[in-house]
């Protein structure tokens, strides 16, 4: 579904409550009460039988009687009665409904019966199971929480009634505010997916803030929260451990991906900040929202004392944050500002006698440090200053909870003498925290959620350059091996396929013999020191297991007996399991070398995910590993090494040079790649991965495949996150010009202000049906900012000058059955092709994406785009329900 019909419920003009009760203790009274008592300014109408009256509202006995068509209705009836209801209210003309009766399930299938009932009409069901709705600036409380919530901005998106009622009454105590509070329930229809789509183009909300249970709709999950998170702060809370849908299968990395440590790195790759608890997930809000993403994070420190600044350090570097070190300079500016007792270093302990002047020098120095980027600013009480003077002075220096542009977050100390400061803080615009702790926690919010910003805005694409030989490698091994009726490649089978995507492997012979092994071994020792002999085998995967492999092998007669031991070795621990020959190689001795692993396993919500850490035997003891979901680029993978222990290593230490960390990036860029290209992957595991300074080599390789579905094109459907398509570029002349159309970049952002510029207001018009004048920064960003999944943008670029010409647009439905065009040329470029261009990418695109039918709402008086359509064949037909517009529709097939 869509965000379709969710105004109604956000916004309604009319609510009726079927089910409203005057019994004390009942739900629908305590929801007729709470919408009463709460000021809804609009019409209010209860429906049940028993009654005339309730709350001294008039109480009708049907649907029929009721004066007017509600926008929402609240069902508090008996889980029975709930789909005649629905599709008596979706008859009537109601397209939202809050349902809190539970025990609709699909089991007993009333819960498949409500749908049923709501979907000819596009009705959408918030609940069933629901503690209700609250809109607070539009004072509509239809819930049965004990208390109503205060306007704000902040949205509130929660899976447990309990929860949110809870957030409700820890955020009045706190003066927080919310702009819409939706309990989920069920989630029969409206889930977190929708309520993302839709929060994202409210002005009401400025930031978003969820409790997680689970993620249904994984991919609609990720697109509606990469598209909300690019516009303003969204942070969760998703509490429990999930189990793995394949346990330890074939490779190690199957017993490695925990789907908690999935929706770890999901949550950051789609720009929203993870909390750890619900105290912080408010607060989490109240902070970021104030600030941009920053390029780093590191904290300065004043404070009146010493302890305090301890405190914070401690929770800082707990939480991954960094200290800021002082510049020479800063520290001469302070030692002419400061007592000659104060610390000389980060935290600035300015000394408990500091008058608001010191504050505000200190404060000052800081924030000219280029060092620098957060300052936290703390007050313990004592009798030698003012704890409020001191907060007013911090007060006049910010600037909208920043100071010399950086930002600012208050820490007083206390509770009867700082509650004054911190109210003058707050009052200022000021984050103001109760502990050292929770101040420090807040920093590392902002460098979370900067890293998480950084990440969302990477597009890495689906094709490379030189991939397209190596594709055709790996994909006539896969058929080869899928023809056998086998899932498990061999190794040599394995590194060959690892290798057409770049990464490195050692020079491997295959033997069906001990004389041949010994054979191999003397070629191979001709140039290299000493040979490896494994196991060849098409059952066995892991080959350490059954004593497969001999190391360190200086002759042809040593191999050859190797190969003899090996098959002992096998009948004795697999009886009955045959060796299909044996692998000698040359054996790779990097004395300062880095063993680590790389790998791929299907998450049973996110799909395919990348593994990456510490590798050898003792991969499972070290637990030294992170989570990426693919596509890759450098700088995700660069992130990805960063986010182990085992990254700091790989960056040098005492004698050990650092590891070549360009060849460990274009290690997991091919494997990313790899995954993109073949939906046909379950399991990959490279263990070890050597690295050292001269490079990167993979000793061994297992893949694991799906036959059945070797032959699927790319990109792969189960990516969570889909791939820039690359693929759909290309350059076109027209009238002498030359122009380049490609999918549309972040960064094309910047190339806007001089587009509209050179388009005429009647042109604006035609496009957005309606005369237009501004378009806001968030607006540009979502124009530009796509996830490639429900929305594609076409640009057409000047080949000249690189200038933007001109735009074309399809924005689908999440099930890609329908989609809606629109197109827009610079004025002084129009009649040479551009828009014809344009529509004929878009209508390409779809076909390849096998969208059903596509859409576009034009004004009767667009006679060009009219005649453009007639001639693509589109059908053209008045709209239905708007004078003055026309729809033109194009069936696919």
């Amino acid at each position: 579904m869509t965000i379709r019909n969710l105004e109604y419920a956000v916004s309604p003009r009319s609510v009726a409550v079927i089910g409203a009760s005057t019994r004390v203790g009942s739900v629908g009274r305590v929801i007729f009460d709470n919408i009463v008592s709460g000021g809804f300014e609009g019409e209010t109408w209860p429906l049940n039988p028993k009654y005339s009256e309730v709350a001294g509202h008039r109480c009708y006995a049907k649907l029929a009687d009721l004066p007017g068509i509600p926008d929402l209705a609240v069902i508090v009836t008996p889980p029975d009665t709930v789909p005649g209801i629905v599709r008596d209210l979706a008859e009537k003309g109601t397209r939202a409904a809050v349902v809190i009766t539970a025990g609709l399930t699909r089991d007993n299938g009333l819960r498949q019966a409500m749908l049923d009932a709501a979907k000819p009409s596009l009705m959408r069901i918030i609940g069933p199971n629901t503690v209700g709705l609250m809109v607070p600036p539009a004072k509509l409380n239809a819930s049965f929480a004990h208390m109503p919530a205060r306007p704000g901005n902040i949205a509130l998106i929660s899976q447990s009634g309990a929860i949110a009622t809870s957030l409700v009454d820890w955020a009045a105590e706190n003066d927080v505010g919310f702009s819409r509070i939706i309990s989920l329930g069920d989630m029969a229809d409206v889930d977190v997916g929708d309520c993302l789509d839709m929060l994202a183009g409210d002005f009401h909300t400025r930031a978003i803030v969820m409790y997680l249970e689970t993620i249904p709709s994984p991919r609609k999950f990720m697109s509606a929260a990469r598209a909300a998170a690019r516009l303003k702060p969204v942070i969760a809370i998703k509490p429990g451990r999930h189990e793995q849908a394949a346990k330890a299968a074939a490779t190690h990395t199957g017993a490695l991906s925990g789907a908690d440590r999935v929706v770890e790195a999901a949550l950051r790759r789609a720009g929203v900040l993870r909390v750890r608890d619900l105290a912080e997930l408010l607060d989490a809000a109240e902070t970021i929202a104030r600030y941009s993403p920053l390029e780093r994070t590191r904290v300065g420190i004043v404070t009146n004392g010493g302890g305090a600044g301890v405190l914070a350090i401690d929770k800082l570097i707990d939480r991954g944050g960094e200290l800021a070190a002082l510049s020479p300079l800063t520290i001469e500016r302070l030692n002419g500002v400061l007592p000659p007792t104060w610390s000389h270093a980060n935290p600035v302990d300015i000394v408990g006698d500091a008058a608001p002047e010191r504050y505000q020098a200190a404060l000052e120095a800081l924030s000219a440090d280029p060092g620098t980027d957060v300052i936290l600013v703390m007050n313990c009480p004592t009798g030698l200053g003012s704890s409020p003077d001191a907060a007013r002075k911090v007060a006049e220096l910010g600037d909208e909870g920043e100071i010399g542009g950086k930002p600012l977050l208050g820490c007083w100390l206390g509770e009867h003498t700082a509650r004054e400061g911190r109210r003058i803080l707050t009052e200022a615009g000021i984050a103001s925290f109760e502990t050292p702790e929770d101040a420090a926690i807040a920093a590392s919010y902002l460098g979370e959620w900067s890293r998480a910003q950084r990440a969302l805005l990477r597009t890495p694409s689906s094709q490379d350059g030189g991939a397209a030989e190596g594709k055709a490698t790996v994909h006539a091994i896969f058929r080869q091996v899928a023809s056998e009726g086998r899932r498990m490649l061999t190794e040599p089978e394995a590194k060959a396929a690892i290798a057409a995507y770049g990464i490195p492997v050692p020079r491997t012979v295959v033997a069906n013999s001990a004389p041949e092994v010994a054979q191999a071994a003397g070629q191979l020792l001709e140039s290299a020191e000493r040979v490896v002999v494994k196991l060849l085998s098409k059952v066995v995967s892991h080959k350490s297991d059954v004593g497969g492999v001999v190391l360190d092998i200086a002759t042809a007669a040593e191999a050859g007996e190797a190969a003899k031991s090996i098959e002992t070795r096998l009948r004795a621990q697999a009886p009955g399991t045959k060796a299909d020959g044996y692998t000698v190689q040359t054996m790779v001795v990097r004395k300062h070398a880095q063993e680590l692993i790389l790998g791929m396993n299907l998450d049973p919500m996110f799909g395919p995910v990348l593994l990456f850490g510490a590798g050898g035997t003792a991969v499972e003891v070290l637990n030294d590993t992170a989570i990426a979901l693919p596509p890759l680029d450098d700088v995700l993978a660069g992130d990805l090494i960063d986010a182990t222990r085992i990254g700091r290593l790989l960056a040098g230490y005492r004698d050990r040079k650092p590891a070549d960390r360009a060849a460990i990036i274009a290690a997991l860029n091919g494997l990313s790649r790899m995954i993109v290209d073949f939906p046909c992957l379950v399991s990959l595991d490279i263990n070890p991965l050597l690295a050292d300074a001269t490079g990167v080599i993979a000793l061994d390789a297992r893949i694991e495949i799906d036959p059945r579905r070797v032959d699927e094109p790319a990109p792969n459907p189960a990516l969570a996150i889909r791939p820039y398509p690359s693929g759909w570029s290309r350059d076109f002349l027209s009238d002498g010009m030359s122009f380049h159309i490609r999918p549309i970049l972040p960064a094309d952002v910047a190339l806007y202000p001089a587009f509209l510029a050179r388009i005429s207001p009647d042109d604006l018009r035609l496009r957005f049906l309606s005369p237009r004048r501004n378009f806001p920064d968030q607006m540009l960003k979502r124009l530009t900012q796509l996830d490639y999944d429900r929305d594609i943008a076409f640009v057409a670029l000047e080949k000249d000058t690189g200038a933007l010409a001109g735009i074309g647009r399809l924005s689908c439905d999440p099930d890609h059955r329908t989609g809606e065009y629109a197109l827009l040329v610079r004025s002084d470029l129009q009649g040479h092709g551009l828009g014809w261009n344009l529509l004929k990418q878009i209508i390409d695109y779809a076909r390849a994406e096998r969208i059903g039918r596509i859409e576009g709402i034009i004004l009767n008086e667009n006679r060009k785009m009219l005649t453009m359509c007639g001639e693509f064949g589109f059908s053209v037909a008045h709209h239905p329900s708007e004078p003055g517009l026309s729809v033109a529709t194009l069936e696919i097939g």
